[in-house]
């Protein structure tokens, strides 16, 4: 097809070629002839459903003639909404994407389209369109980014929930240039959005983002929520948020408490907890809040054990063993947990680990394919380094009478286990603290151990060129 033909051309030459007669071709196409006389002789614009019918009359794919449409409909001839809607909607339907982005780089040179591609956009993404009405969304975001417009933050709000889920790096990305647009939204827009950015911070250990997101959430809500339920004079009908407002005040304690949790100020993170554990406060009453005061509840009595145990409490013991691969607390952090205590408090906790051995072997563990026996969702990959790590200096530290050569060869296991998960997860941080505790029982370690140990390093060194100084350095 030459880049300078028409549609009308093509389809004439069809005509000839086939010795078709236009009352033929209407009576196989589902045109009128006297609609396709006038598209022919160019006295009238082809609409979307006329296109595709005749698409399909001459035996072509789908969208064949949509790189015409758009030269003929939105280049060299002034676009008309009433051709352009039903054809972007095609076009979002057969996944022609560059067709989008053609059509948004041309019209949105006239801001007065923004409107009509924000709804459009809108449509597309509640039918799960989702990459072609990102195109949109960053059209419309472009011809308004110097306004301080609701609408351009919807967009970017948009853009970030379908940008997020693809990698750590994407989420980051999406996560830090959406930030600056949440406080443009509309007031009950911003608990859920506050809600999604609290969570990717935590996924990524950006623990301080995360404590202002859950100050922010539990303020705006607070607010939200006084409106609502102690405002006797409103002055218009208030729209819902996407969960009930207790919801989001609960959740902002319960972000707050895991914050703690990593700094490990486990008695402030005990305060957290119970903060979302007294819900006397609520006064919605729905089938959905009795299931978010059940989903807290539960939350409260497995973290208040939790951190309780952290504190020193080897009584609670028993009790977070049995949490442990519950929804509330996965296998791999929960067993984490248990033996962090143990090594802060130096307690003797064999038996847990031999109860959940199979989980720490190599095969079985696979570096994060590990599913909670509540059939919760998979778990962080990057807990295997910390747990096997934990685990090495908790061999190391337990030696008994008797067993010291056993413990120095359960502990090289752990910390090589440590060293490899570390290697295929990129975690540095934990590398460099392997390295540390090997230099410290390099001198107990037999000839194959130290083999091992410098074939697992220079592993990690060709997969992080970054950590091959610091490890060099603490060699030395």
């Amino acid at each position: 097809m030459q880049q300078h033909t028409t549609i009308q051309a093509e389809l004439a030459a069809f005509l000839r070629k086939g010795g078709q007669t236009i009352n033929q071709f209407a009576g196989i196409s589902g045109v009128n002839s006297g609609t396709l006389s006038s598209i022919i002789n160019g006295n009238r614009p082809i609409a979307m459903q006329q296109l595709d019918r005749i698409t399909a009359g001459m035996g072509l794919p789908e969208g064949a003639f949509y790189e015409l449409y758009i030269d003929e409909c939105v280049v060299h001839s002034a676009p008309d909404w009433r051709r352009l809607g039903p054809f972007l909607h095609r076009c979002a339907e057969l996944d022609k994407l560059e067709c989008i982005r053609q059509v948004v780089q041309i019209i949105m040179d006239n801001i007065t389209y923004a409107p009509l591609l924000y709804d459009t956009a809108e449509e597309f993404y509640g039918k799960g369109k989702l990459q072609a009405a990102a195109l949109l969304y960053e059209g419309v975001a472009d011809s308004e980014k110097y306004q301080h417009s609701e609408r351009l933050a919807m967009c970017q709000y948009r853009l970030f929930t379908i940008r997020t889920g693809q990698s750590p790096e994407a989420d980051f990305r999406a996560a830090t240039r959406f930030e600056y647009f949440v406080d443009r939204l509309e007031e009950i827009d911003q608990l859920e959005a506050l809600r999604q950015l609290a969570d990717i911070y935590i996924r990524l250990q950006h623990w301080e983002k995360a404590r202002l997101l859950a100050e922010g959430l539990h303020h705006k809500t607070s607010i939200q929520y006084e409106i609502r339920y102690y405002k006797t004079r409103k002055k218009k009908e208030l729209r819902q948020a996407s969960r009930p407002l207790c919801f989001y005040i609960l959740y902002a304690y319960w972000l707050q408490s895991k914050v703690c949790e990593e700094s490990g100020e486990y008695e402030r993170a005990l305060e957290y907890v119970s903060l979302y554990s007294e819900m006397n406060w609520i006064v919605e009453k729905s089938e959905e809040v009795q299931q978010i005061r059940e989903q807290f509840s539960r939350l409260g009595l497995v973290y208040a054990s939790l951190y309780r145990l952290m504190c020193g409490e080897l009584e609670l013991l028993p009790e977070v063993v049995e949490y442990i691969g519950t929804p509330e607390l996965g296998m791999l952090d929960g067993l984490l947990k248990a033996v962090q205590a143990a090594n802060r408090y130096g307690w003797e906790v064999d038996g847990l680990i031999s109860r959940f051995q199979p989980l720490l072997a190599p095969e079985s563990a696979a570096f994060g394919q590990e599913e909670g026996t509540s059939g919760r969702e998979k778990e962080t990959p990057d807990l295997y380094p910390v747990l096997f790590y934990e685990l090495a200096v908790y061999s190391f530290k337990a030696e008994k009478a008797g067993q010291a050569e056993q413990r120095l060869e359960q502990g090289l296991h752990y910390l090589f286990g440590s060293l490899e998960a570390s290697a295929a997860l990129g975690s540095t941080a934990c590398v460099i603290r392997c390295v540390r505790l090997f230099e410290q029982f390099r001198p107990h370690a037999s000839a194959e151990d130290r083999d091992r140990y410098k074939r697992l390093i220079n592993k990690v060194q060709l997969a992080h060129t970054g950590a091959k100084r610091t490890i060099e350095s603490l060699r030395e």
